[in-house]
């Protein structure tokens, strides 16, 4: 069971140094001393407001998850079109691809690492991708798609081949194709 949310500089600080690390080099090479000593946080301290490293891990793509929840709700409250809100989203991926220090999708390098469908860690994940996806089935269902679950289904595996081939292989490509198939799914309809 999670330690309640106590919002402090601190857990901040921890936040932020755990997100810099796990995403640079990977969740199970970086250990919670270390997240510590760069946060400069004591023991005690990190232990009143995380269980262990799997909460601190759980605490960091729920984060992660809320910041990707904020971009999207802004750009929906900015686009009414779903075509234009469905390739906006597609461009902001392309451009996060294309970004200096991209290691990948946050979540699937989890996934990756906590294999475990019972894991917090694992369920995070899992609790983020069924977001993403009614966003979008919510967006092919207003732009009239035959089937919208289908389109989001397609337009999640887009994704997730740009994060992986951008990470990969050439960045550019890879944010070019996503925005390429998401029209092709945007006009096939």
């Amino acid at each position: 069971m999670s330690v309640p949310i106590r919002p402090s500089p601190a857990r901040e600080r921890l936040l932020r140094t755990a997100s810099r690390l796990f995403y640079g080099e990977g969740i199970r090479g970086v250990g919670v001393d270390r997240v510590m000593a760069e946060a400069d946080v004591a023991r005690g301290t990190f232990y009143r407001h995380f269980d262990g490293k799997d909460d601190l891990v759980r605490a960091y793509l729920e984060a992660t998850d809320q910041q990707i929840r904020d971009r999207v709700a802004a750009a929906a409250r900015e686009i009414t079109s779903p075509t234009d809100l469905l390739v906006a989203v597609a461009s902001g991926i392309g451009a996060e691809v294309c970004g200096p220090g991209f290691r990948g999708c946050p979540f699937i390098n989890a996934a990756a690492e906590y294999p475990d469908s019972a894991s917090a860690v694992h369920r995070a994940v899992l609790e983020h991708r069924a977001w993403f996806r009614e966003v979008l089935r919510d967006a092919f269902q207003r732009l009239g798609a035959a089937d919208p679950g289908q389109s989001a289904d397609a337009m999640v595996a887009l994704r997730d081949g740009a994060m992986v081939a951008g990470y990969l292989g050439d960045a550019r490509t890879a944010g070019a194709v996503l925005l390429h198939g998401v029209t092709v799914l945007v006009t096939a309809r």
